[in-house]
């Protein structure tokens, strides 16, 4: 029955190592990194805080995505990359077979997203298992933003650059329900443009000093958010696939700024703006 059942963890091994090396195969083929996420890189990025104590709990095997440090050992759906992993990850293989309860593992949450601190072969023999659950320790770190298992890199750039824009801006206190989302890379940047111009317009219309946090809210409130309730209320959206509300925002005020430089237009205002190129793209 030993031989029986060392050979039978081997063949799980193997199988687990082939499986790893055709999603490497296909990742070379579609461009596609199948790389765990890195804690470190999300840290740098996001400007995470934390981590605090949660607790033991029982969470959902697919949720975790990530690895403190472990992360180019295992690919995305967390089979193994590298031989040298064949003993330890055999010995956890048995101890599933032989029904041996392990210790929970340890993670980091981020969002929606569990990084893998201590426990990392226990994970991969779970997936491969097709266990839905397992037991963890869990330590939450505080995020600006909210990320989720299927997170590509280039995501991680852009809400990199969200994460900026909400701590220049502060839009997240300033209207709580405010939640801008957009898939152009330097989206937010040009963002934080719009709202310097119009503090300064601002300015000039009032006669006075405007603050940011004034500048910011009026701007969500007089210029974002008009545009957005005419995009919701027509429904273009839809003819958009993968876009975001945040990408029909600027490519409007770039139909506007064409308008008024390119064809001599009047300026108009921003929800005129909205509706004229909706009514060019329907």
């Amino acid at each position: 029955m030993n031989d029986e059942l060392n050979s039978r963890v081997r063949a799980d091994f193997s199988k687990a190592r082939f499986k790893s090396f055709i999603n490497q195969v296909m990742s070379a083929f579609s461009g596609h990194p199948t790389t765990l996420l890195s804690y470190d890189d999300v840290k740098e990025k996001l400007h995470i805080g934390g981590p605090i104590y949660r607790g033991v709990k029982t969470i959902r095997v697919d949720q975790i995505a990530g690895s403190l440090n472990r992360y180019h050992e295992f690919d995305r759906a967390f089979l193994p990359k590298e031989d040298q992993l064949a003993s330890r990850w055999q010995k956890v293989d048995r101890a599933f077979y032989e029904d041996i309860h392990l210790p929970p593992v340890v993670l980091y949450k981020v969002g929606e997203v569990y990084f893998v601190v201590d426990g990392h072969h226990r994970v991969s023999v779970a997936r491969e298992k097709g266990q839905e659950f397992i037991e963890a320790e869990i330590r939450e770190c505080a995020t600006r933003v909210n990320i989720t298992p299927n997170i590509k890199p280039e995501d991680l750039e852009i809400l990199g650059a969200k994460v900026h824009f909400l701590e220049r801006t502060a839009l997240d206190h300033i209207r709580a329900d405010a939640n801008i989302k957009t898939t152009i890379p330097d989206g937010f940047e040009r963002m934080l443009e719009h709202i310097a111009v119009h503090r300064y317009f601002m300015g000039l219309d009032l006669k006075r000093n405007i603050s940011e946090e004034e500048a910011v809210g009026h701007w969500y409130d007089t210029v974002y958010l008009p545009i957005v309730e005419i995009i919701r209320s027509s429904k273009i959206l839809k003819d958009f696939k993968g876009r975001t509300e945040g990408d029909l925002y600027l490519w409007t005020l770039d139909h506007q700024h064409y308008l008024t430089q390119e064809k001599g237009q009047t300026l108009q205002p921003p929800e005129e703006a909205a509706r004229q190129f909706i009514e060019e793209k329907e």
